[in-house]
């Protein structure tokens, strides 16, 4: 066993004891409560019996704390995206997320260029978020320019296609989840 394991050993026992003074239970109740021993939850707290998931659990739900609480589990780690851009026919996306399938996000920069409209379909739903620049959209029969600040949302079975204007470069973020998986955006409500 590591000394990293036999440190987050030793500190369960007391972390134990405290958790219970602190919520006001004699060692009587706690058994009653979890079935376990008098003897072995005294045990338990003074260090001299080795915590096993089978003890451990009960007493996180006795107590109404999540087992993480009891053994004292290490912090969570860094929570920032470190990806590495991927750059695609011309444009340069930053994964935001981490996890394959379900929803994606990419921070985009389309580079200044006048590409020739192409679109396409697959099974989809995107939502567009320009950040800088002005982002061209071609959407069924629809041919519209968004600015910063504005977005667009679309099921990706309509022919679509999306690039630069030619004015400058344009900075935005796409999210694409699969069929029938949309975005939720919550809209201030208009004053009355």
């Amino acid at each position: 066993m590591t000394d990293e394991t036999e440190e987050v050993l030793a500190g369960v026992g007391p972390r134990l004891r405290r958790i219970r003074k602190e919520r006001g239970a004699t060692l009587a109740g706690l058994s009653e409560a979890t079935g376990i021993s008098v003897s072995t939850l005294s045990r338990l707290e003074a260090g001299l019996r080795r915590p096993s998931l089978e003890l451990l659990l009960p007493i996180a739900q006795a107590h109404q704390v999540p087992l993480d609480e009891l053994v004292g589990a290490p912090p969570v780690g860094d929570p920032r995206v470190r990806s590495r851009p991927i750059v695609r026919h011309g444009r340069t996306h930053w994964p935001l997320t981490r996890r394959p399938g379900g929803l994606q996000a990419y921070k985009v920069l389309e580079p200044q260029r006048r590409p020739e409209p192409d679109p396409r379909t697959h099974e989809g739903y995107e939502w567009l978020y320009v950040l800088s620049g002005r982002l061209r959209l071609v959407l069924g029969e629809h041919d519209v320019v968004l600015a910063a600040g504005e977005a667009a949302e679309f099921d990706t079975r309509v022919p679509h296609w999306f690039g630069s204007t030619g004015e400058g470069p344009v900075e935005f973020l796409s999210l694409f989840g699969p069929q029938g998986e949309r975005m939720h955006v919550r809209a201030r409500p208009k004053p009355s």
